[in-house]
């Protein structure tokens, strides 16, 4: 009974949030789809000033990392250029994001690269992570999938462990979507984007148990969000 009041509550709280974003294709299956980002990845403005900032948010020392939406592994890549000796596991779906990941750590013992689709329930680890990493792929999955998502990454966290999630927010109006768009020179936006406000996500962790949860850099759209599991 609990839980059925729970999931009600839920999508009585997802049906009354602000300006947000949700559709119901998502076209990352198509290796065409995934090709088309890849090749324009590297420009998206401003990228690597929050890339860093999520650097910087990493624990002193990191031996275990989980990479989700893992694309073709330009994070967990940065990541491991600053912790050399972490175990990566890198998680995606795409045929064409799998392609791009083994063929970048085929030389690599240290990381693993693993066939998932966030929609589902994250697998079973031996292990507990020092950190789990996301860069623009949490946004693809549905509203209630995000909060009961970042219940599963808070259990596999280490105690002391950190999320950081570099993601693509909703603006806190339409105009301001609009300019953002415009701005990315986005005719036909993504169908397969289902944006969610700062504010609903923060609250979200810090209901999960999340510590110094906090948005740490915000350019327009692109956002770090962050949370440290207790000791």
């Amino acid at each position: 009974m609990l839980m059925i009041i729970s999931s009600i509550l839920m999508c009585i709280i997802i049906a009354d949030m602000p300006y947000v974003h949700a559709k119901n294709s998502n076209l990352w299956h198509l290796p065409e789809h995934a090709i088309a980002y890849l090749e324009q990845a590297d420009f998206i403005p401003h990228r690597a000033e929050g890339e860093a900032a999520l650097l910087e948010f990493l624990p002193p020392r990191v031996n275990g990392v989980l990479d989700l939406g893992s694309g073709d592994g330009r994070l967990l890549a940065l990541v491991r250029l600053v912790h050399s000796h972490l175990h990566g596991i890198a998680l995606d779906f795409s045929d064409a994001m799998i392609e791009r990941l083994e063929e970048r750590f085929a030389s690599d013992p240290l990381v693993e690269v693993v066939r998932h689709d966030l929609d589902a329930p994250l697998p079973a680890f031996d292990i507990r992570f020092d950190a789990v990493v996301s860069s623009f792929a949490i946004h693809h999955v549905g509203h209630a999938r995000k909060r009961s998502l970042y219940e599963e990454i808070f259990d596999r966290l280490a105690p002391g462990g950190v999320f950081c999630n570099l993601e693509h927010v909703a603006s806190a109006t339409p105009s301001l979507h609009a300019a953002f768009l415009e701005r990315l020179g986005i005719v036909d936006e993504d169908p397969s984007n289902k944006l969610l406000d700062v504010e609903t996500q923060l609250l979200w962790l810090r209901e999960i148990g999340f510590g110094n949860v906090d948005c740490h850099w915000k350019w327009r759209e692109l956002a770090l969000l962050a949370g440290v599991k207790s000791s």
